[in-house]
């Protein structure tokens, strides 16, 4: 029996999942155009889920290569040589494992490929001898993203790529990388992972090889009708007799359609809440969201506590309701919508979804509630605790 997925990837034989047919025709679209881009979105938004549905969308076009870069460790980037090497070797078994045959990934097979000119060659080779075209895409790019030999990489697709338009070499069809930082601007990266400073409001700098990249503004977010798709799933096996569009605009409106929102909400109901598919059920499942230590809330509270100017400008929003111009330019507004926590309300930020304004208002009122413990003179406390 199927359930909600909030934990990985989300299967339709195994889990209950929005229709995103929609979506897949709209990315289809710009691969249709050779354009390369970037899915970035906040955590556990979904990217995953659509890389995956994306392959199989595409395969009667397209031989996709899907790749990962998680839990690649710094060996891989330590030279050119480690890098091609290893680059390969996810291509053959990316390919191996979705079903093709060895004279497509075998080909990808090459020992004298050392450095990044002698792998531009060999890609141009498959590509030009190819009756394929070839889409590559890679999940979880941004991870490493702040190394020389991987911008090194960026570089180098992006010649291919130009030389292509001119009709001067062969390359992938079309390029995707999935992950949260867009890495057409790398400082967005760096600044979360401590290797860069800022002054509050600096300017964003875009020092990126990958501005040959489209700009990506296909919805990721669940609506209120997809939202109903997978409702209507659900009620064909229990038949509760729910009122799914009434359920479904209850749940967008405290989610704004983060997916995992989503899920969760609809898992609370099936699972703890006795399948009583109502609206008071909806929001008793929005209390017990927001009080769970779930990996997207820890996730929320480190980049607040690693990141001191970020969290003043999250606390005058929500604390002190300061009218803030929606404005990418900015470097932490760019970084709180890349993280899926603002969004744009009449070209101003505002937090985007009511789950994550109450929880930010209670991280924000326990922190000033400790900061006024700790200016109570110690003999004072020690009074308070004797009475």
């Amino acid at each position: 029996m199927r359930k909600f997925n909030v934990v990985a990837l989300c299967v339709p034989e195994e889990d209950y999942m929005v229709d995103i047919t929609d979506k897949l025709k709209q990315i289809k679209a710009m691969i249709d155009e050779w354009e390369y881009f970037t899915i970035n979105r906040g955590r556990q938004y979904g990217k995953t889920t659509t890389l995956f549905a994306l392959e199989e969308f595409l395969s009667d076009e397209y031989t996709v290569i899907s790749l990962s870069f998680e839990g690649l460790g710094q060996e891989t980037f330590s030279s050119e040589k480690n890098f091609c090497s290893e680059f390969l070797n996810l291509i053959r078994d990316a390919l191996e494992l979705s079903g093709h045959g060895v004279d497509e990934y075998g080909k990808w097979e090459n020992e004298s490929v050392k450095d990044f000119p002698s792998l531009s060659r060999h890609i141009r080779q498959i590509c030009r001898d190819s009756e394929s075209r070839h889409v590559l895409m890679i999940d979880e790019v941004d991870k490493s993203s702040n190394n020389i030999i991987f911008l090194d990489f960026l570089s180098k697709l992006r010649e291919k790529y130009i030389a292509r338009k001119a009709k001067k070499d062969f390359t992938f069809h079309s390029v995707i990388f999935a992950g949260v930082y867009d890495i057409k601007n790398i400082e967005l990266g760096l600044v979360q992972e401590g290797f860069h400073k800022p002054e509050f409001g600096e300017t964003v700098i875009n020092n990126s090889p990958w501005n040959i990249a489209a700009d990506f503004e296909v919805r990721m977010s669940f609506s209120a009708p997809e939202i109903e798709t997978m409702l209507v799933d659900y009620e064909k096996d229990y038949h509760t007799g729910m009122d799914i569009p009434e359920i479904a605009n209850e749940i967008y409106d405290y989610t704004n359609g983060y997916p995992v929102l989503v899920s969760r909400i609809c898992k609370h109901i099936d699972e703890k809440l006795g399948k009583k598919w109502n609206v008071e059920s909806v929001r008793e499942s929005v209390k017990v969201t927001i009080q769970e230590n779930i990996p997207l809330f820890q996730n929320l509270i480190k980049n607040l506590t690693s990141n001191v100017n970020f969290s003043n400008l999250v606390y005058q929003i929500i604390m002190a309701d300061l009218k803030v111009p929606f404005n990418l330019d900015d470097l932490y507004v760019n970084l709180g919508f890349r993280y899926g926590y603002f969004k744009n309300d009449h070209n101003r930020v505002v937090i985007s979804n009511k789950i994550f304004e109450v929880r930010l208002t209670n991280y924000f009122i326990s922190q000033e509630l400790h900061d006024r413990i700790k200016v109570i003179p110690l003999r004072l406390r020690m009074r308070k605790v004797s009475l």
